[in-house]
């Protein structure tokens, strides 16, 4: 019976390749690049304030149709990475009342950008914007921006539930309904 020799004539490089160690070490090389792309490629502040600005505006001037509309703003904000606003299409009052109800403040980390929007609505802010990777994706929605301010109810004492005064007109009187019987004969 002959020995069979299991040894294969592989460099040390490729053994330590195809171990679990050099697998690791790959995918931590490549993790490293990654976050260095991202460190050097984050947007800074004013960019980002620019930016969401802008996306701010085309979500003003995209809501159209239903305010409100979640699905539309969703889909509207994958456009609005790439894309630039057309200012002449809002009416001017609705800018003001933007620029004066609401603010927007931009924090910056070591890897992304994100912008917060504050209003009576959301006094916590509400995040509508991330950056990185040298882009800025918002996240904003119509219901996140606050347009115009109002009382709640008109007064403390006011009824919540108004009841309406029922006309009393005559309506009719019923009329005669009698059970069906499956044997047609009522005595049975």
């Amino acid at each position: 019976m002959s020995q069979i020799n299991y040894r294969n004539q592989e460099t040390v490089k490729d053994a330590f390749f195809h171990s679990c160690l050099g697998k690791l070490t790959i995918l931590g090389g490549i993790l490293i690049l990654i976050l260095a792309i991202a460190y050097f490629t984050n947007p800074t502040e004013q960019e980002m304030a620019v930016e969401m600005e802008d996306n701010v505006m085309q979500c003003l001037e995209e809501n159209d149709s239903i305010q409100g509309d979640k699905i539309d703003d969703y889909v509207n904000n994958l456009g609005h990475t790439f894309t630039k606003a057309d200012t002449t299409k809002i009416f001017p009052d609705l800018i003001q009342s933007y620029r004066a109800l609401n603010r927007m403040e931009i924090y910056h980390h070591s890897l992304y950008t994100t912008s917060y929007l504050f209003n009576n609505m959301h006094p916590q802010g509400i995040r509508v914007g991330i950056g990185g990777f040298g882009l800025v994706f918002p996240t904003v929605t119509f219901e996140d921006i606050l347009l115009n301010v109002g009382p709640m109810h008109k007064g403390y004492n006011q009824k919540i539930i108004q009841r309406g005064v029922i006309p009393d007109t005559d309506l009719g009187s019923n009329p005669n309904i009698q059970e069906f019987h499956y044997k047609r004969n009522p005595d049975d």
